[in-house]
């Protein structure tokens, strides 16, 4: 970038008031110290501001399928439209928002929070309502449609601007590593919490299950030759009520984040201004998609993330029904989630150690011999947490590497286009928009595929088609899905040697700049 860019956008009489000269460069020294260095209260703050999107996306992953089947007893057929469409929906709406976050103006608050701020109230509304069985049953279906989508919409304007904010806290590439490591923990922290409220509140009021000798009434409330209706009756509706106790105390904590992220972070304005004219929305998708290390690196996180996702989609249904843990389920997610955890801190000293591409290979893979043993072997308690625990240390790794590795890809398009700026929005939200449209497909294949199989609502134990169904989603499917994504990112071409040249190179030009600042405030002062 030329001084004469830097000097014009810098010598803002907003930005750098008329002072004496060592006033001016010792404010100067601190704004270089800040985009440098985070405060560990600065990066556990930011890091909290990523709990609120995994605490009800581990709830609605694991949990939605088996409740809109089981609970708010929906065909499996509409309850894959539902499953679809709204994850179709929320992945539409990331990249229109990305774009509208893209040419937003900057205020006191800064250009992500304002979004972050506005869409929480909203979306733990309508998370709260999707979790509610409405008392007619013929608007079931466009309930829960509505409720969903509306939700996945205002998670979206939270998720993206905060997934963006990772360019804007610190300048500094090991500081913005670093921060994202505080942040994948406190996330997978967070599915934890998501799992945990959700499935300890649940599983004390499991839905009943109905053994194949009974009647089914006309409003879908089923009975052992009728003695035995207000039992099952009451114990439906206690389920139902731990659903939303369960969803009454995520929205809780959903706002408590999103509190703690608005007043801990802090936006840096010199990052988030804007430094030439915003291009049109089309014009900015073109630019991006067409950027091939990006395009590499999204498509092969996509396949990889599928085959999460069809595990995570199914894995309760498969506890339950095919291995006949029904009253285990619960605690299993509940390792996995742990697992995870405790990990993170492990794979993020390992792509330090030995490089991201290095890590992606070992970490993702890592689950693959154990998704294959457990449906391999006769169902055994103890073997499946022992598989839980080791699907856990690839969750983390699957959870920490895209998101430490887009900055990277993100400083690549910055160094090869330095004309070029206020796009982070557009990179993060189209890869987030892949990631949810996977999801989508994955949620609603799997789940009409469970209803071609002839699954049977609330049964307690369904036919072995459905089994079958259900130990393919579990294991073939993602092992499949895994190798392709890592055969898509054996082609991703920024290596550890890159991506330090590329750190080089926007340290000088950032020098530049700030040359060109102090110049033109010297320059001001003299006036």
């Amino acid at each position: 970038m030329a001084k004469g860019e830097g000097a014009e956008q810098y010598a803002s009489a907003s930005l750098l008031p008329t002072k004496p000269i060592s006033q001016d460069g010792i404010k100067i020294a601190k704004r270089r110290d800040n985009n440098g260095r985070l405060s560990m209260c600065s990066k556990l703050c930011y890091a909290i501001g990523g709990a609120p999107y995994q605490i009800t996306g581990s709830a609605l992953g694991f949990f939605l399928q088996i409740y809109l089947l089981d609970v708010a007893q929906l065909d499996p057929f509409y309850a894959s439209i539902i499953l679809f469409v709204g994850r179709a929906w929320d992945a539409v709406t990331d990249p229109t928002v990305g774009f509208l976050v893209s040419r937003s103006r900057w205020t006191r608050c800064g250009r992500m929070m304002p979004w972050i701020l506005i869409s929480t109230p909203f979306a733990v509304l309508t998370y709260f309502l999707i979790w509610y069985v409405p008392p007619v049953e013929q608007g079931k279906v466009l309930w829960y449609l509505v409720f969903y989508c509306l939700f996945q919409s205002l998670q979206t304007c939270f998720h993206v601007p905060y997934s963006a904010l990772t360019m804007f806290i610190s300048m500094d590439q090991k500081e913005r590593d670093s921060a994202t490591a505080y942040r994948m923990t406190v996330e997978v922290l967070g599915t934890v919490v998501g799992t945990a409220i959700q499935g300890q509140i649940v599983g004390r009021a499991i839905a009943p299950c109905l053994p194949g000798d009974l009647d089914v009434l006309d409003n879908g409330n089923s009975t052992l030759l009728g003695s035995d209706f207000n039992i099952t009756h009451i114990s439906l509706d206690e389920t139902k009520q731990a659903y939303l106790i369960a969803s009454a105390v995520i929205c809780t904590m959903y706002v408590l984040c999103a509190a703690v992220l608005f007043l801990g972070v802090r936006e840096q304005e010199e990052c988030g201004r804007l430094k030439t004219e915003p291009m049109s929305f089309f014009e900015g998708v073109r630019m991006v998609m067409g950027y091939g290390p990006y395009v590499k690196l999204v498509m092969g996180f996509l396949f990889t993330s599928l085959a999460f996702m069809l595990l995570e989609g199914n894995f309760a249904l498969f506890i339950t029904y095919t291995l006949g843990f029904r009253n285990d389920f619960q605690n299993i997610l509940l390792v996995i989630m742990l697992s995870g955890t405790l990990s993170i801190p492990f794979w993020q000293w390992f792509l330090i150690r030995f490089g991201k591409k290095t890590a992606v290979y070992i970490g993702i893979t890592w689950a693959v011999p154990f998704m294959i043993l457990i449906v391999c072997i006769e169902s055994s308690l103890i073997v499946a947490y022992v598989v839980s625990v080791a699907a856990g240390v690839s969750v983390a790794a699957a959870f920490l590497l895209p998101w430490s590795m887009l900055p990277d890809v993100v400083d690549d398009f910055k160094v090869k286009n330095p004309d070029s700026s206020g796009h982070e929005a557009i990179f993060y939200s189209f890869y987030v928009f892949f990631t949810k449209f996977a999801s989508g497909i994955s949620l609603g294949i799997s789940t009409l595929s469970l209803d071609f199989a002839g699954y049977v609502t609330r049964g307690c134990s369904q036919p072995d088609a459905v089994n079958l169904t259900l130990k393919v989603l579990v294991s073939p499917a993602p092992v499949v899905l895994i190798f392709l994504g890592l055969f898509i990112f054996k082609t991703y071409p920024i290596d550890e040697e890159r991506r330090q040249g590329n750190r080089k190179l926007l340290q000088e030009m950032r020098e530049s700049d700030q040359d060109s600042e102090t110049e033109s405030t010297e320059l001001g002062s003299v006036v």
